[in-house]
């Protein structure tokens, strides 16, 4: 009976022996050590802010035309007979240069005319001069008032001399006309165009060819309002311009000054232009390439110099302020003042110190007084230094 009590309790002391156990240790067990969750904090790259002496160089392009350029006319009229070699497309002429002939045969005859009318009215006028004074010495003795004027022949006198100097007009527009028949070039230059052939008849008016001077070249420069503050005076006559061009076999400069403003504003495109000049541009030693005609080129003006500027990229300006990142690893929103650009990068006045820390790594998404990791510093800021 005992031993039936027994085996039916046994599985109960069992279970409260282990649940007593599962007591014991559940009390007796060790807390767990409790750890701080640290946020990580942003990483901002920076660079170092190094204000300096910079020339506010404004940027602009244009196209090469030449100072000088004209249309070369016929100023009679017939058959050319000669033409230059050097009357092509692409050729260069001295100034005097001659170019082309016009058959001269009847403007020389003219000449001839001329002369023979000329000889002849002067001659008209030594007889009338003779007759003259043969008047003078018969109303010698002449009693009866004052000597009559057609009696002295004095009107005749005044004819035959209107007679002498028409014939020496015309004699000079002959010989003028003649010299027409030679076609020279006004100034040394570049032949454009030609537009005559041996043999052609050409009239008065008639296009020839076109001459493009070679002694200067000019390029219209535009640039903006806001450009003008740049300039180191009102007056822009003087100021250095270098112009350059990339070219396969190379990067081209040539050296030239601005010579006037236009002075107006373009209506199509809001811009004013200033224009340059390059003296020789088709003989450049100093380059070795010529500044050729219509090439389109980039210039660079130089403007004022200006102290205490730093350059940085365009995208850290936000709303007129850059992120300056502390010593202490926080985020100070900064006012900066900037005065132009040059690339892809900003100039600032006055606003930043040296060694100021600039935020790179994402401006915009910095608030005032956030802690950021630094981890790299960028210590060259490139700027135009001057001496």
């Amino acid at each position: 009976m005992f031993t039936l009590f027994i085996r039916r309790l046994g599985p109960l002391f069992i279970l409260a022996a282990a649940i007593g156990g599962a007591s014991l240790l559940m009390a007796t067990k060790e807390k767990p050590e409790k750890r701080e969750t640290k946020t990580p904090l942003p990483v901002v790259e920076v660079m170092a802010a190094h204000p300096a002496t910079i020339t506010l160089d404004i940027s602009s392009y244009g196209t090469v035309e030449p100072k000088t350029k004209t249309q070369l006319t016929s100023e009679v009229q017939g058959r050319i007979i000669a033409l230059s070699d050097k009357f092509v497309a692409g050729g260069h002429v001295e100034k005097g240069e001659l170019l082309a002939n016009i058959e001269p045969a009847d403007y020389q005859a003219a000449v001839r005319q001329s002369e023979a009318a000329l000889a002849q009215a002067q001659a008209s006028l030594n007889e009338e001069k003779a007759r003259a004074e043969v008047a003078k010495t018969e109303f010698r003795d002449f009693k009866r008032g004052a000597v009559p004027a057609l009696g002295l022949r004095i009107p005749q006198l005044k004819r035959e001399e209107a007679n002498v100097k028409s014939a020496r007009a015309a004699l000079e527009s002959a010989r003028r006309n003649l010299s027409r028949t030679e076609i020279r070039s006004p100034f040394s230059g570049l032949i454009r165009t030609r537009n005559i052939q041996l043999g052609q008849y050409v009239g008065i008016g008639s296009n020839l060819g076109e001459l493009y001077g070679t002694e200067s070249a000019e390029i219209r420069l535009p640039i903006t309002l806001n450009n003008l503050a740049s300039l180191p005076k009102e007056n822009v006559t003087g100021t250095p311009v270098t112009l350059s061009m990339n070219a396969e076999n190379g990067n081209y400069q040539w050296r030239g000054q601005l010579v006037r403003s236009e002075g107006v504003v373009d209506p199509q495109n809001r811009m004013i232009y200033l224009v340059a000049e390059v003296p020789s541009p088709y003989n450049q030693p100093q380059t070795g390439a010529p500044l050729r005609f219509g090439a389109f080129v980039s210039g660079t003006i130089e403007g004022k110099q200006v102290q205490n500027v730093t350059r940085v990229p365009r995208y850290v300006v936000d709303n007129g302020q850059v992120a300056v990142i502390t010593e202490e690893g926080t985020v100070a929103w900064r006012a900066v003042d900037v005065i132009g650009n040059q690339g892809d990068d900003v100039l600032v006045f006055n606003s930043l110190q040296e060694g100021d820390r600039i935020a790179l790594t994402g401006p915009a998404n910095l608030r005032e007084g956030m802690a950021v990791t630094v981890v790299e510093e960028n210590l060259t800021a490139t700027l135009k230094q001057t001496d």
